[in-house]
C-alpha cells in the first residue's frame, strides 16, 4: 500500500507541474482549482485497480469518490472557462505577493500533496479485505446526503443568478436562507462521512485529516473569508444584513426565527 501511496504522489506532482506550465502559458492560475478537484477522480480508480481489498468495498468507495470529484471538478471547470481569461481574485491577490511563476510552482506542488491526502480514504479502502460493515453504510450514507445537499445548493444559486432581476441581490433562496455557505457546509460534511466510514480501516485516524483540512480551508483561508470580503464589496449593506441574520456555515434558523 505504501508503494502505491508514493505512486499516487508521483502522479500528482507530475500532473500539477503540467497544469502549472499550462497556467503560466495562458496566464490564468484558476485552473489549479480544477486540477485539485479532479484529483480523487484520477487516483481513486488507480488504487481500486491495484489494491487487493474486498471488491464491493472498492467499488462503493471509488464510485462515491469519483462522483464527488467529477461533480465538483466539472462545476469549477465550467465556472473558470466562463470567466477566462479573467482570473479568480484569490490568484490575482497572490500575484501581488509572488511576482514570478516560481513560487506558484511550489504552491501547485503543495496542492498536489494535499490532493493525495484527500485520496487516502480510497487508498485504505482498496487494501481493506473485509466486506462493507455497518459503519461503512452509515458514513457513506452521510456522504451521499452531503453530495446531494451540495448539488442542490449549487443549483439553487445558479438558478438565482440566472434571473436578471436578481442582479446585485443576495441569494436567500432554499438552503441559502439558512446558511450563507450551504455548499461549503455539505462539502465538509461529505468528508466527515468518508472519515466515519473509514473507521474500520488501518490508519483510520489519517482520514480525519480530510474534514479537518477542508474545514480549515473553507472557514479560515480561501472559502468564507475571501467570498464574504468580495460579497460585502459588491453588495454592501444588503450582505451585511445577511451576515447579521444568517448562519455562516451550519444551516440553522435565521436570527429571530425558531426562538
Amino acid at each position: 500500500m505504501l508503494t502505491w501511496l508514493f505512486i499516487g504522489l508521483a502522479i500528482a506532482i507530475v500532473a500539477f507541474a503540467a497544469v502549472w506550465a499550462i497556467c503560466v502559458k495562458i496566464r490564468n492560475y484558476s485552473f489549479l482549482d480544477v486540477a485539485w478537484s479532479y484529483g480523487v477522480l484520477v487516483l481513486a480508480p488507480i488504487y481500486a485497480l491495484a489494491g487487493p481489498g474486498h471488491f464491493e468495498r472498492k467499488i462503493a468507495y471509488t464510485v462515491l469518490g469519483c462522483a464527488w470529484s467529477a461533480r465538483l471538478g466539472t462545476y469549477i471547470l465550467l465556472r473558470v472557462l466562463k470567466h477566462h481569461p479573467a482570473e479568480d481574485v484569490r490568484y490575482e491577490a497572490l500575484r501581488q505577493r509572488w511576482p514570478g511563476p516560481g513560487m506558484f510552482l511550489l504552491f501547485f506542488e503543495l496542492q498536489a500533496v494535499i490532493a493525495v491526502i484527500f485520496s487516502l480514504p480510497f487508498l485504505f479502502a482498496a487494501w481493506m479485505p473485509l466486506p462493507l460493515q455497518e459503519i461503512d453504510f452509515i458514513g457513506l450514507g452521510i456522504s451521499v446526503l452531503a453530495l446531494a445537499g451540495e448539488s442542490l445548493a449549487d443549483r439553487q444559486m445558479k438558478r438565482f443568478k440566472s434571473e436578471p432581476e436578481n442582479k446585485g441581490k443576495v441569494c436567500q433562496a432554499g438552503l441559502w436562507r439558512y446558511s450563507r455557505h450551504p455548499n461549503y457546509f455539505f462539502e465538509f460534511l461529505f468528508w466527515v462521512g468518508i472519515s466515519i466510514a473509514s473507521l474500520n480501516t488501518p490508519s483510520a485516524w489519517a482520514t480525519f485529516l480530510c474534514p479537518l483540512l477542508m474545514y480549515y480551508f473553507l472557514t479560515k483561508v480561501t472559502g468564507i473569508p475571501l467570498t464574504e470580503e468580495y460579497a460585502v464589496k459588491s453588495k454592501g449593506d444588503a450582505y451585511r444584513e445577511y451576515q447579521r441574520t444568517t448562519s455562516a456555515f451550519v444551516p440553522w434558523f435565521r436570527r429571530g426565527e425558531g426562538e
